[in-house]
């Protein structure tokens, strides 16, 4: 297994972590936007690292995308309560 691997593979371990907080506060309803705000903001940080320290180019991309669907989400979230 090389650096990449291991950074794919906590990266991966991370996000999978916020976005399971993230369906159990949806599924929990009430107020939940400034906790998916605020997961949205670590999922971004999530991705920033991967970028960081992708060694490869396929990460990056991978890094990159998150990225964007991060904010896309992070823009819907900000219209709920």
């Amino acid at each position: 297994m090389d650096h990449s691997d291991n950074t794919a593979a906590a990266w991966q371990f991370g996000c999978e972590a916020h976005v399971a907080q993230a369906e159990l506060l949806i599924g929990q309803g009430g107020p939940i936007g400034r906790r998916l705000d605020f997961l949205a903001q670590e999922l971004n940080r999530e991705a920033n690292t991967l970028c960081a320290k992708a060694s490869d180019v396929e990460l990056t991309n991978i890094g990159l995308e998150l990225k964007a669907a991060v904010e896309q989400f992070r823009e819907q979230v900000q219209n709920v309560e």
